[in-house]
């Protein structure tokens, strides 16, 4: 018997300083505010310069405790914030001793890793001459370290495990999870992602690939502008954020807040290029989604776009959901919510998931930023550059990776 699946907790690592939570996080996007700063670093011998998102208010030490802070890479870090802000969400204890938690797991998803962790240990072996490292330098940078700390920490002795989709890497997890509490074999996953993309080696990487958007001091908070004209490129960002998901009778039986309800997920892959996406394969993901779901085209009135702002990306999405929603498509609300918190790369899937599940809730569709002058390209949906309150009753939330590695999350409003 396939059950119902809510979603009970949020949490996440707030781009915008000061921090203060999801409503403050949704009102900022609502009102259209970006959280891109310029980043200069003073790295040797070019530093960074570059649009770019960070969290600002995050203080490790503060938000987990020095000694479980000094532990973990960074990206962990992050990641086991956001849980613990989801767990203690959905009014959960973060004891484990008032319920059995044997089933219970963590899925969750990373592009990166623990990849700061290995950049410093290459820069004390290089540049400071040292033989030996830390003997916490494995540990710091594994993958799966995130989902092994929040498993740890709450007791969850179910399924643990890491997804690294690139860009989807948060989405999959969170379909993955989706799927383990509907089939029955885990009444309740912790899952999300986390991400931090300043490594140096990282950044060069992105800024080699000719995809990133220039900016300065000036101009950063407005670089990223998904399905205009004047698009240059994405803008990366560092964050983390979780979603608890809980078997829908269970969290009705504890009296739990329910904040809307996964419905379905599909996934594909291009199958055809490394980086050049293709609107068959996300057509497939869509497609799949809604059959999941249980939705037409008709019951869906929001979708939060991938929505990169790269030339190539963003009218390919666009073309995949005229194919898919036909007629409907001219009135389907769409927008990027990257255009204000950038790109998270393995937790880009996952607070985009937050932001479909808070406008859900609030029945008000945030806006694409600096969305001034749309690319003829990307024409043929209801681009929204204001936010809307409309009755909304389902939204899908797109996730399109290099690779080719596509994911689609259903979710409907709470009833």
């Amino acid at each position: 018997m396939m059950r119902r699946v809510a979603i009970t907790g949020l949490g996440l690592v707030s781009p915008y300083a000061p921090g203060e939570g999801l409503d403050d996080f949704f009102h900022r996007l609502c009102a259209g505010e970006s959280a891109v700063r310029h980043l200069l670093t003073d790295d040797q011998p070019r530093p960074l310069n570059m649009p770019f998102v960070s969290c600002p208010d995050f203080d490790p030490d503060m938000a987990l405790g020095k000694p479980l802070a000094s532990m973990m890479d960074r990206f962990a870090q992050l990641g086991m914030a956001a849980a613990f802000s989801a767990w203690d969400d959905a009014g959960l204890s973060r004891q484990s001793g008032e319920e059995n938690r044997d089933s219970w797991g963590c899925s969750w998803g990373t592009a990166l890793g623990g990849t700061l962790a290995y950049e410093k240990g290459y820069r004390e072996l290089w540049q400071k001459g040292r033989e030996r490292l830390s003997p916490l330098a494995v540990v710091l940078g594994m993958n799966n370290a995130a989902n092994a700390h929040i498993s740890i920490q709450l007791g969850l002795g179910g399924v643990s495990m890491s997804h690294t989709v690139a860009c989807a890497s948060s989405a999959v997890a969170i379909g993955e999870a989706f799927r383990r509490v509907r089939s029955g074999e885990a009444q309740v996953m912790l899952t999300g992602g986390s991400d931090v993309p300043q490594a140096y080696g990282v950044a060069r990487a992105w800024e080699a690939l000719r995809v990133l958007a220039p900016g300065n001091a000036e101009t950063s908070a407005q670089a990223c502008r998904p399905f205009s004209s004047e698009r240059r490129g994405l803008v990366l960002g560092e964050g983390g954020a979780a979603l608890v998901l809980e078997e829908w009778e269970h969290a009705v039986a504890r009296g739990a807040r329910i904040y809307g309800e996964i419905a379905g997920y599909g996934t594909s892959c291009d199958h055809s290029h490394l980086v050049k996406p293709e609107a068959a394969g996300q057509v497939r993901a869509l497609r799949a989604a809604l059959a999941d779901a249980g939705l037409t085209v008709a019951d869906v009135d929001y979708v939060n776009a991938h929505g990169t702002a790269t030339a190539e990306g963003d009218p390919v999405e666009i073309e995949a959901l005229r194919q898919v929603f036909g007629t409907h498509a001219a009135t389907l609300a769409v927008s990027a919510s990257k255009s204000m918190h950038g790109h998270l790369l393995g937790a880009a899937g996952a607070i985009e998931a937050i932001v479909t599940v808070l406008a859900l809730r609030q029945q008000i569709v945030p806006p694409t930023a600096h969305l001034d002058a749309l690319d003829p390209a990307c024409a043929g949906v209801e681009h929204l550059t204001q936010a809307s309150a409309r009755p909304l009753r389902a939204a899908l939330s797109n996730s399109f990776a290099f690779g080719g590695s596509n994911a689609v999350l259903a979710l409907r409003a709470a009833s």
